[in-house]
């Protein structure tokens, strides 16, 4: 038949696979992505949250300061 693509074939460079092959090739990435875990530099992590407890200390937090964010709201459209 002509100007029909036999499986196996490539056409503008891309290989042309099944469904049933692409859905596997799919799910296989899939699985990588899900169950990869990357090496995590734990003494980097530790600084970092320290360092971000050390630059809060002595700040009030937004709900220290007796104010809530409704309060706004509800000035605003008047409940």
């Amino acid at each position: 038949m002509p100007g029909a693509v036999r499986t196996g074939e490539k056409t503008e460079g891309v290989s042309l696979m099944g469904r049933g092959r692409q859905k596997a090739k799919a799910t296989k990435q899939a699985r990588e992505i899900k169950y990869f875990t990357p090496d995590t530099d734990l003494t980097a992590l530790q600084r970092e949250l320290a360092q971000k407890r050390d630059d809060s200390v002595g700040e009030p937090s937004s709900s220290d300061d007796g104010h809530d964010d409704y309060d706004d709201v509800a000035e605003r459209y008047g409940s």
